[in-house]
């Protein structure tokens, strides 16, 4: 395995959905032990739940125990962070204690920010960007733009100065998202992998997510991913199709075409 495969951990958008019994997980297994389940494939896993609710501090503290010693979350800010821009300092000290378990366990990973479609590239929008980093200061923070008006030529120096990690992405190819630029901002490196649904992306009636990569189209990013993990110390690539499975399935290839141990 080369040198720089060693810093590349593959993994999905949550771990949680009844959709995966029977295409990934055995049938029959309890809600449960998915996650310890989960870990016998990969090393690290993003946590979507924090998205739409801070949970007590032990839920993560559960989650944290039914994982090796070397595993890692990466948690997924909260909407009121990303889609309402909240300034609410309680909101912040109750995300961070949320997460403190995973802190104390060193298996923490990070915080990916999503921003939506119409976060555009203003003035304020960036100030937010600053104000996030200042109440993540002590966190690895990575901003995921789905909108095509962040990248300009000064985007990664932007994101290089303020200490913000770009995550790049893999989408459908439509005007105004964004292009599958590999990146790196900060010493870690990350890639998030949605599918390329374009039928259903702007709400055609179905799942957006609901895509599964053929080999030659993950080929694509495999020596993206390599060049990535080159100037990284580290570098995350997590699937988003999570509709049946689908992500899992793919993440595994991944890992077959990045020669990492399966």
């Amino acid at each position: 395995m080369a040198d720089e495969a060693r810093g590349i951990i593959v993994g999905t958008s949550g771990y949680s959905f009844d959709d995966w019994v029977g295409s990934f997980y055995p049938r029959g297994i309890r809600k449960g032990d998915m996650l310890k389940e989960y870990t016998k494939h990969f090393r690290g896993v993003e946590v979507n739940s924090t998205y739409y609710r801070i949970p007590h501090p032990a839920v993560l503290r559960r989650m944290e125990e039914k994982t090796p010693s070397d595993f890692e979350f990466v948690i997924k800010a909260n909407q009121e962070m990303t889609h309402n821009q909240s300034k609410d300092g309680a909101l912040y000290r109750q995300f961070k204690d949320a997460i403190q378990p995973i802190i104390d366990a060193g298996k923490f990973g990070g915080i990916i920010a999503q921003f939506p479609w119409g976060f555009k590239r203003t003035r304020e929008n960036i100030e937010h960007l600053e104000f996030l980093k200042e109440k993540f200061q002590d966190f690895p923070l990575f901003v995921e733009f789905r909108n095509s008006e962040w990248i300009t030529p000064d985007l990664f120096e932007n994101l290089r100065s303020m200490g913000i990690g770009y995550c790049a992405v893999d989408e459908p190819r439509l005007k105004g998202l964004v292009p599958p630029i590999a990146e790196v901002t900060t010493d870690i490196g990350y890639v998030r992998l949605h599918g390329r649904n374009a039928k259903n992306w702007w709400g055609g009636g179905g799942d957006r997510y609901d895509y599964l990569y053929t080999k030659d189209e993950l080929k694509e990013w495999v020596e993206k991913i390599r060049r990535m993990a080159a100037r990284a110390k580290k570098t995350f690539v997590f699937f988003n199709n999570c509709h049946a499975g689908q992500a899992a399935r793919n993440a595994k290839l991944m890992k077959e075409l990045l020669n990492l141990p399966l």
